[in-house]
């Protein structure tokens, strides 16, 4: 027995000494003897009940309801003589309550009660006034401990299961599903910053906006429109920072920021830029500033759940990867590496040497699986969260990939300090994993091209192979759709084209607006990015 199952029968061998310490008091005061030995046999009830309790020689049930019995007719028996026994009646309710909840609190406090009267009757015809009132006082505290018991019961057996945390976790998972069944908004954050900024434009007219959501300690842009320079853009960061430190509007010049407030607190930092020439009391900034913080406060609350839910789609996410990643290491890559020390022996005893071609051929074979499972088993265990940015990320992935096929993959980096939002870059991530994997495996490359621009919130990354491009589509292939539906998560666009020269090009690109009806970024081209030889 661990010691969270010992615990309810601690609190009952307390509650039992303490309630037998009160009452002994009083009646050593007043030398009632029949009252003194009335406690000595609830005593002696309690102690056998202790034991029992402990060695478990009898059901719970049987033994709190035989406890209730008897302490009910010790207590009748000496009522007629003396009233100062009855406090006794408090305690099996309690101790019913801890082990078998509000109903095992029910059955004891009626047969103790019972047993009570009956005895009453039998010893001394009736109930006097005060032995009644006696009575009904200390069955009233006895049924208020219960109800403190069953709490407890509840409390006490929830530490002492082992799967109670899994049984609390899919009932909020269950609630999650059903709710999310009835969200007229969705869960789609890109989406519901869309529509945060188009209602700040619909109030204020502007000219650049960006909707800033929270990372540890930093504000990543969730989303921007804008119909000015990438320049203007960047200079929101300074005033989020201050807005969301000060979590109160903020003014500099035309440009203003103000938070969006839900009921746990801010969820993110709107910064927008007024035209130029731009009256801000002719336009009404502050009070408009003042009715926008309170007509999106139900907008904050629905993009506050979606980033929670992305968060914890993305935890669930990761640990899966990681737990398929030690399944395959523990089970199928031992399995068929112990092939390859078979193939070995069987070559040390062959005696034509067709036999041995074939068995070499075998021990190729082996040592090929062998490295494409090492290969998926990084893949799998290969996070963004480990890298300082997603240039980083793939450039490490690409390199280990390099070193494994022999195949030689460039990777040119263009960021920014911003970093997008950690959905958005594990997407793009495993796209271009996806597609760096293919590359190799699939169009037998000569060479790999990786080019990955970050303009936070918007990106692109773009992955040339000079191999035997586009292929016609396998019934075992689902490379391409997974790729497909990873950046239709994030809101963003694939697109296969062939490369100059040969090969394929995979193009994925995330817009920051939110919409196509507006250019948030002017991307350039890749001219001054850094290149790293992966």
């Amino acid at each position: 027995m661990t010691d969270a199952d010992r615990l309810p029968f601690r609190v009952a061998a307390i509650a039992r000494i303490i309630v037998l310490i009160a009452l002994t008091g009083p009646v050593l005061w007043t030398r009632d003897a029949a009252a003194l030995l009335a406690l000595l046999v609830i005593g002696a009830i309690w102690a056998l009940a202790t034991i029992v309790d402990l060695r478990g020689v009898l059901p719970i049930a049987v033994l709190t309801t035989a406890e209730a019995l008897l302490v009910g007719a010790v207590c009748g028996i000496v009522v007629d003589t003396s009233t100062a026994v009855i406090g006794a009646l408090c305690v099996p309710p309690f101790t019913a309550s801890v082990f078998r909840g509000l109903w095992g609190m029910a059955t004891s406090l009626c047969a103790e009660l019972a047993m009570l009267v009956v005895f009453a009757f039998l010893i001394g015809g009736t109930l006097t006034p005060e032995q009644g009132s006696a009575a009904f006082s200390w069955s009233v505290t006895g049924l208020g401990l219960g109800l403190i018991g069953t709490f407890l019961h509840g409390t006490l057996v929830e530490r002492s299961d082992p799967l109670a945390p899994y049984h609390y976790a899919q009932s909020l998972l269950r609630q999650l599903i059903d709710i999310s069944e009835g969200l007229d908004s969705g869960l789609d954050p890109v989406a519901l910053g869309g529509s945060i900024l188009s209602a700040v434009r619909d109030e204020v007219p502007t000219v650049a906006m960006t909707l800033y959501v929270a990372r540890g300690d930093a504000l990543l842009p969730l989303v921007t429109k804008s119909l000015g320079t990438p320049d203007e853009v960047r200079q929101f960061e300074g005033l989020a920072a201050d807005c969301w430190r000060e979590c109160a509007p903020v003014r500099r010049d035309r440009v203003f920021a103000f938070p969006l407030l839900a009921d746990s607190g801010a969820t993110g930092v709107v910064v927008a830029a007024l035209p130029e020439g731009a009256g801000v009391r002719a336009i009404g900034l502050d009070e408009a500033v003042r009715r926008l913080a309170g007509t999106l406060r139900p907008s904050a609350v629905h993009l506050d759940t979606a980033l929670l839910f992305a968060a914890f789609r993305d935890a669930a996410s990761a640990e899966e990867r990681r737990r398929l990643a030690r399944e395959m290491h523990d089970g199928v890559a031992q399995d068929i590496a112990s092939l390859g020390y078979l193939a070995d022996a069987l070559a040390a005893v062959a005696t034509t040497d067709a036999q041995h071609q074939r068995i070499t051929l075998l021990r190729e074979r082996v040592s090929a699986i062998v490295a494409e499972i090492r290969r998926s088993l990084v893949n799998l265990r290969t996070s963004i969260g480990e890298s300082e940015s997603l240039g980083a990320a793939i450039a490490s992935v690409a390199r280990n990939l390099s070193e494994v096929s022999g195949v030689p993959i460039h990777v040119t980096a263009d960021e920014l300090t911003e970093r997008l939002r950690p959905e958005v870059e594990a997407e793009l991530f495993r796209i271009a994993q996806e597609a760096m994997n293919n590359a190799v495996k699939h169009a037998h490359a000569d060479s790999i091209d990786v080019h990955c621009q970050v303009r936070a919130p918007a990106a692109r990354i773009t992955v040339t192979d000079d191999g035997r491009g586009l292929q016609p589509g396998r019934r075992d292939s689902h490379g391409l759709k997974i790729m497909r539906e990873r950046a239709l998560l994030v809101s963003g666009h694939l697109e296969l084209t062939d490369a100059p020269g040969g090969g394929l090009c995979v193009s994925v690109t995330i817009r920051g607006d939110g919409g196509p009806e507006e250019i948030t970024v002017v991307q350039p081209d890749f001219d001054n990015g850094t290149r790293v030889k992966a």
